[in-house]
């Protein structure tokens, strides 16, 4: 028993890892271990010699065992540190480059065409993409035989046979959000109507779906030349440029007198600048808001009257940013996007006025 002790401390002490400690320990104390053996001999031992042995491996069995423990938290320790020095971050060091995402070019321009008409005191109103077919045409002053109405031109919603209901369709503009806010405000108004319409048309210059904005202001001394101050003090913020505008007469059903408006333009290489030149080009519909549809959304036209117009968001990012064609705008190609695309932290940057 004199040998016992040292030779096992000594084992202990030299141990380099939990596993080979844990060896040690099944040697001297498992069931079959050299300590445990000696104390099975106690029972072939005098009384006198039990008395004096087995106290002795008692102590020496408890020594072990705490011997066993504290080695084995000074190599867990010695290992946890190992790990930590192994795994050490420097949050000093540059992150990883991340590639970032970018502005779609029509989201930035709805972002500038808010803008600016905030500025000239006009709210923000938006409505349902799926329509009644009431304030998509009826309430406009379409009729029944118009063009518009023909499902070749139009999206309607599909209906189980006998449903009698009146049909939905996918707006074809977003004049359906001016009849709602009239309803639901009515008369003075100012708001522009920004959204997704649908028409049955897919080419160069024409998508099923685009971007629409459109305009309302009904007070009771509004007039066309007001009309014409909005809208050439909104290209001229747009475009960061002067630009003039053109009246020609024209016909739409929810407007009366109706025009369409032409811009001040030149041509050059293939290219348009706006704000120059003698050459015009069309952009957008416009009108004194027609009686019958003030009528329509519960508007006294013997008291109020103003005017409307509407231009298409994608046309204006076209002539902003020289975007060719317009079916680019939703490919979802990637380089098109990092090219044409804006950061997150780009601001409108418009004339003021």
């Amino acid at each position: 028993m004199d040998d016992l002790k040292p030779k096992w401390m000594e084992r202990i002490a030299a141990a380099e890892t939990e596993a080979a400690l844990e060896e040690i320990r099944v040697a001297a104390l498992g069931k079959k271990g050299e300590v445990s053996l000696q104390m099975r001999e106690l029972g072939k031992m005098t009384p006198e010699q039990r008395q004096e042995a087995g106290p002795a491996l008692n102590a020496l069995k408890s020594e072990l065992t705490d011997a066993i423990a504290a080695r084995k938290e000074t190599l867990a320790a010695a290992a946890l540190d190992a790990r930590l020095a192994r795994e050490t971050i420097d949050v000093t060091l540059p992150a990883r480059a991340r590639r970032q995402g970018s502005i779609h070019p029509v989201t930035q321009v709805t972002e500038e065409i808010t803008a600016i008409f905030a500025a000239l005191g006009f709210a923000v109103a938006e409505g349902p993409q799926i329509e009644s077919d009431w304030y998509n045409f009826d309430a406009l002053n379409i009729p029944g035989h118009h063009p518009a109405r023909a499902e070749m031109d139009t999206f309607y919603m599909a209906r189980a046979e006998g449903d009698n209901r009146p049909p939905a369709v996918l707006r074809t503009h977003t004049s359906p959000v001016q009849i709602r806010s009239m309803e639901a405000q009515g008369a003075p108004i100012r708001i522009i109507c920004p959204g997704r319409v649908y028409r049955a048309d897919f080419d160069q210059t024409h998508t099923p779906m685009f971007h629409q904005v459109e305009g309302l202001a009904i007070d009771r001394d509004i007039s066309m030349a007001n009309l014409k101050w909005v809208l050439e003090e909104f290209f001229t913020r747009f475009f960061g440029t002067e630009v003039k505008t053109r009246f020609r007469a024209s016909h739409f059903p929810f407007t009366e007198p109706s025009a369409e408006v032409d811009i001040q333009c030149e041509w050059v290489d293939g290219q348009v600048r706006v704000g120059q030149g003698d050459d015009w080009l069309e952009v957008l519909g416009s009108g004194m808001v027609h009686p019958k549809v003030l009528r329509a959304a519960g508007i006294d036209p013997d008291e109020w009257q103003g005017f409307a117009f509407g231009i298409g968001i994608d046309r204006l990012a076209m002539l902003k940013y020289g975007i060719p064609d317009l079916r680019a705008f939703f490919d979802s190609d990637l380089r098109w996007l990092r090219h044409y695309g804006f950061s997150s932290l780009d601001m409108p940057r418009l004339q003021a006025g």
